[in-house]
């Protein structure tokens, strides 16, 4: 779910000028609003949103109007976000650092949907354990949240990063490219992950159930715009947990939601489901205030920030993890005088309170 090194260096040499020219309308107040998301088990209910009318009866009851668009490229759909052609878009923890926050796109977490439980993984051909990956080339998308999964993986078997090489694999293309003789590992995500594993011979052999609560995933808006339209906050997060009500349900109502979800995803209801076992959804918003709240969300992005530093994510002239100051409700992490990425419960909070 990111950028090559030639890529990022290539974005941060735009981004200025981008941020230039589109600067003035982040903090105007204004009616109409776009939301980008792309594939994955934790953000087809925004594709099943704005298909049943959902984002829409929010956005009509605060006065505005919400496009929801898909996007086929996940690293291009951020990209678009930072270059101020999206109000919002759905994107991971490490994401969301390192590509606005670091571009100097202020912007804010508006909603945790989930957390990645086991739908990213590290699969072997012809291999039973994450031992045996060392002298292997590993094909993912390489700086992404796949490559901070594999380095958490190697860690914990006592192996580094020079132990194995990085084969840089789109996530449109990772699927074929495991069919081939020539990749025996590979790094990434469902429903690609799912479609994988199926292949005969090959063995899943670490996920993200091993690093519960590091690979989040949210809805990440301007803070610009947020502030000077908390209508947008308060409609996206009445739609998201109307829709999560909606599809956790146990009626035919719910069936035929993740179904459509199921469909849009390209699998059907059986594996979906089985994807959703994979997601640590925050189905109604308490929980994932308190995840927001936690010591723990700290923690973990002091953990991504370092990795990103470590693999020049956080820009050329970065001299430390902590150079993008990163907000939540249990402090700061990085420098206070440039914070680019807020973790803020407020309309989640709303939510809970039965206030939006």
């Amino acid at each position: 779910m990111l950028l090559s090194k030639i890529t990022k260096l290539f974005a941060l040499i735009l981004l200025p000028l981008c941020l230039l020219l589109s600067q003035p309308s982040f903090a105007q107040e204004k009616k109409k609003f776009r939301v980008a998301w792309t594939i994955y088990a934790g953000w087809m209910p925004w594709d099943y949103g704005a298909k049943s009318g959902i984002v829409k009866k929010w956005a009509d009851k605060y006065g505005i109007e919400i496009e929801v668009v898909q996007i086929n490229d996940y690293v291009e759909s951020i990209n678009q976000y930072t270059a101020g052609k999206f109000d919002g878009c759905v994107m991971t923890n490490m994401d969301a650092l390192t590509i606005p926050a670091v571009g100097g796109v202020d912007s804010t977490a508006l909603i945790i949907g989930d957390f990645s439980n086991g739908n990213d993984g590290i699969v072997l051909k012809g291999k039973k354990t994450l031992k045996d990956i060392k002298g292997q080339k590993v094909n993912m998308v390489e700086l992404s949240v796949s490559h901070y999964l594999l380095a958490r993986a190697l860690d914990s078997v006592g192996l580094k990063e020079k132990d194995i090489k990085v084969i840089n694999t789109s996530d449109a293309d990772i699927v074929g490219a495991y069919k081939s003789k020539d990749v025996t590992a590979v790094t990434t995500w469902n429903p690609l992950l799912s479609e994988i594993v199926k292949t005969p011979n090959s063995y899943k052999v670490f996920d993200s159930s091993k690093i519960p609560g590091e690979i989040i995933d949210l809805m990440v808006v301007n803070t610009k715009t947020l502030k000077a339209n908390p209508k947008l906050g308060k409609a996206l997060t009445g739609a998201w947990y109307e829709i999560m009500k909606t599809m956790s349900a146990k009626d035919k109502k719910a069936i035929d939601a993740r179904t459509q979800m199921a469909k849009a995803s390209g699998t059907d209801l059986k594996g979906y489901d089985a994807q959703l076992k994979t997601t640590k959804m925050f189905y109604t918003p308490k929980p994932a205030v308190a995840f927001a709240k936690s010591k723990t969300l700290k923690e973990t992005m002091e953990k991504v920030a370092k990795f990103s530093f470590s693999h020049g994510l956080l820009g050329n002239k970065a001299k430390d993890a902590g150079v993008v100051g990163i907000e939540t409700p249990a402090g700061v992490y990085g420098n206070k005088s440039n914070i680019k990425l807020r973790f803020d419960p407020t309309f989640m909070q709303m939510a809970v309170d039965g206030k939006l």
